[in-house]
């Protein structure tokens, strides 16, 4: 529980620093949906999980050597990244909410809400994708990592391997988290990128420590939250006037002499 309370107090001095460094406000700008950056993201990330499969029961091997498992450091580390993962990215984006939503931060209500959107969003897709693709986790089939059968998933945990889930999460907060400090301030991402995706990175490896998934389960994981953070960052800031946004932001929206709509950063308390 310190652990959690120290790196959501951590973050919030940093989105606070990033919010202030700037007078002129980017909350929303106009950003195409579907660039060449994402296509290279995507490619990149099919290449490195088809790359990691032949490598599975090497990586899986590895880290369950008696050596590292019998290791304390490591047995606390694994914990403290699995919890950040799960529950611990989307207990961070409802404390970001709840604390602009209290203080008027209209930034930090917009990057506690997005990056719930975000884990939800990214979580149902990998939900669905376990349930098709049934595959067996490393501690069922330890010497086949290639035990894939089309729906098994729905016979229960043990064949939801393929991608994970505490991956999927913590990348999906990670990106998002460094796309709107970022966005905000674009010296942030020198802080905000190496913490955030260091932590999701080691979330992914702890659940491979846990013999919960191969290194491609991870890999897809980090796939599927990457690229859907990143989408639903390009989406929010490309429609500001959207249903979530006016139903759950407290600071809303004002109409400028042009027409445009212009969040509402500060919010007098009733």
């Amino acid at each position: 529980m310190k652990v959690k309370a120290y790196f959501l107090a951590t973050l919030i001095f940093l989105v606070g620093t990033a919010s202030q460094a700037q007078t002129t406000d980017t909350l929303y700008t106009r950003y195409p949906l579907l660039t060449v950056d994402n296509a290279l993201v995507v490619a990149g990330f099919i290449a490195a999980t088809a790359a990691a499969a032949p490598a599975d029961r090497y990586f899986t091997c590895q880290l369950q050597d008696d050596a590292r498992q019998a290791n304390r450091a490591y047995n606390r580390g694994a914990t403290i990244f699995r919890l950040f993962g799960q529950p611990g990215a989307l207990f961070a984006g409802g404390g970001l909410y709840v604390a602009g939503r209290a203080g008027g931060n209209r930034r930090l209500e917009d990057l506690g809400l997005h990056s719930m959107e975000s884990i939800f969003i990214a979580s149902v897709i990998t939900g669905a994708t376990k349930i098709v693709a049934g595959r067996a986790r490393p501690r069922i089939s330890k010497d086949n990592a290639r035990n894939f059968k089309l729906f098994r998933g729905l016979k229960g945990d043990n064949y939801e391997s393929f991608p994970s889930g505490h991956t999927t999460a913590a990348f999906a907060f990670a990106s998002i988290v460094t796309a709107e400090t970022s966005h905000w301030n674009s010296n942030s991402r020198w802080i905000v990128g190496p913490l955030m995706y260091g932590a999701a990175t080691l979330t992914g490896v702890s659940r491979i420590y846990n013999n919960a998934h191969w290194a491609s389960d991870v890999l897809a994981g980090a796939a599927v939250g990457t690229i859907t953070g990143v989408q639903v960052f390009r989406y929010q800031h490309s429609h500001p006037d959207n249903w979530l946004d006016k139903k759950f932001l407290r600071a809303g929206l004002s109409v400028s002499n042009t027409g445009a709509l212009m969040p509402i950063l500060s919010i007098t308390r009733r």
